[in-house]
């Protein structure tokens, strides 16, 4: 078990840098568009 979740953790970690920035920039527009622009309104 160990063994397969480093091959893939192996396999995929040049991917993982693009993700973890797409999921930081969803949050970032979640944040903005429910805290942001209400008060521009």
């Amino acid at each position: 078990m160990l063994k397969e979740v480093k091959a893939v953790f192996a396999h995929s970690s040049a991917t993982m840098l693009e993700d973890a920035i797409g999921t930081v920039a969803i949050f970032a527009l979640l944040f903005v568009g429910l805290h942001v622009l209400p008060n521009f309104v």
